[in-house]
């Protein structure tokens, strides 16, 4: 039976997951991810859940489709996911072409006992029952279930094969009507030109990219809903003061190419002790010599750092972060908690939401904890992400007032 008996309310979990490593190493990592996975799915006993992937078949799609194929089919029929009897998959497949492939993936399952559930066909322009399980995949954009698009290659001109875009769905769970929006924005392609301003060139690219989404999604061509948007938003600290904060009494030495005379790597010093190093910095590498700095209280002396949602502070809201940074972990199996040195680390993974669907989110009165933001895998190697998830229950006749509005009680 999902939900708690006596939690009132349909029981949500929202879970996204840059799933890109599980395809390079699929017989151990893969093994660990689904473990973990389902470990948050019995605890949390969902009602209505959606899983958004990124890098959904990692770096090399064509070699690693059979991995993907085994890993979808394990999804939806493990004993773990039994009384789930509704799932729709979307899976980006298409990835020869270069002007449509994100490598994005969108799972939804339906629990047994959820009654009133609805899909929006967007060509249609109407709500449709959901029944069965359906996967769809390859050319997604004829499929009226969902938008999705590609950034264009404008955006981030230097990443020719950037795969970054999204997917929304929209859906109608217990009279309240609500988007899904699956993510992946632009990364940091060189920690160096990352480190050169504040805030920097890449958090630029991602609040352009962010704030077309936003538009999108609430365009005049569909009725205004509440949103989630929950995948890799690749945010990251505002590099440049964390670097001063963490190297504030260092000397800095300048490496360049002999060549070009390019900036190649720069060398934190300190001012005394033996002139020891304390950060070694290169396009690719962040290598700071305490590790501890980013695990003490979960990291989170570090949040004054992460400003880039700040941008959205009135169009998207995020629960208190109390888990360590999301990315990069090491891939190495016995290494769940030690932080790759080729970034700094970051909470890339999140869970936002609009304002009215902050108003769904039920917040009992009693001491249960009913609403849960909080990472997965903590002890164990997911990867180099961590997914990320959030737990909550839409109260009892929340979305009432709209029922006749979003035509949910209608089977069309």
């Amino acid at each position: 039976m999902a939900g708690k008996a006596a939690s009132p309310g349909t029981a949500v979990l929202l879970v996204t997951a840059n799933v890109g490593s599980l395809f390079d190493d699929p017989e151990t990592l893969q093994k660990n991810w689904l473990r973990e996975f389902y470990q948050v799915v019995h605890t949390h006993k969902p009602h209505f859940m959606a899983l958004h992937c990124q890098e959904f078949g990692g770096k090399n799609y064509e070699a690693s489709m059979s991995h993907v194929d085994k890993f979808v089919k394990e999804l939806l029929s493990s004993d773990a996911m039994k009384e789930y009897s509704r799932a729709r998959v979307y899976l980006d497949e298409n990835f020869r072409s270069q002007e449509h492939f994100t490598a994005l993936g969108s799972f939804y399952f339906l629990h047994e006992s959820l009654k009133n559930i609805y899909q929006f066909d967007f060509k249609a322009k109407k709500y449709k029952k959901v029944t069965g399980k359906e996967i769809y995949s390859d050319t997604l954009e004829s499929t009226p279930m969902l938008e999705k698009e590609k950034f264009p290659q404008d955006y981030f001109p230097e990443c020719k094969w950037s795969r970054k875009g999204f997917i929304r769905t929209r859906w109608c769970v217990a009279d309240c009507a609500f988007d899904l929006v699956n993510i992946h924005l632009f990364h940091d392609a060189s920690n160096l030109v990352a480190w050169e301003t504040s805030p920097s060139v890449y958090s630029g690219i991602r609040h352009k990219a962010l704030g077309y989404v936003l538009d999108r999604i609430i365009d005049q061509r569909f009725e205004k809903v509440s949103y989630f948007v929950f995948g890799d938003f690749n945010f990251r600290l505002d590099s440049k003061s964390v670097v001063e904060t963490l190297c504030t009494k260092a000397t800095v030495q300048t490496v360049r190419a002999a060549d070009t005379n390019e900036v190649v790597k720069l060398v934190f010093r300190e001012s005394d002790n033996d002139r020891k190093v304390m950060l070694q910095l290169e396009k690719k590498l962040f290598d700071y010599f305490n590790q501890e700095v980013f695990h003490d209280n979960n990291g989170t002396a570090l949040l004054e750092f992460d400003k880039e949602l700040s941008v959205f502070k009135d169009r998207l809201y995020e629960l208190d972060i109390s888990f360590p940074p999301s990315y990069p972990y090491s891939e190495e199996s016995g290494q769940g908690q030690r932080y790759m040195n080729t970034r700094c680390p970051a909470w890339c993974d999140r869970v936002l939401m609009s304002p009215s669907a902050r108003e769904l989110i039920l917040k009992s009165e009693s001491e249960e904890k009913v609403v849960t933001y909080d990472h997965i895998g903590p002890n164990v190697c997911m990867g180099d992400h961590k997914p990320v998830f959030l737990a909550f229950r839409i109260a009892p006749g929340a979305g009432k007032p709209h029922a006749h509005v979003h035509k949910c009680c209608v089977v069309q």
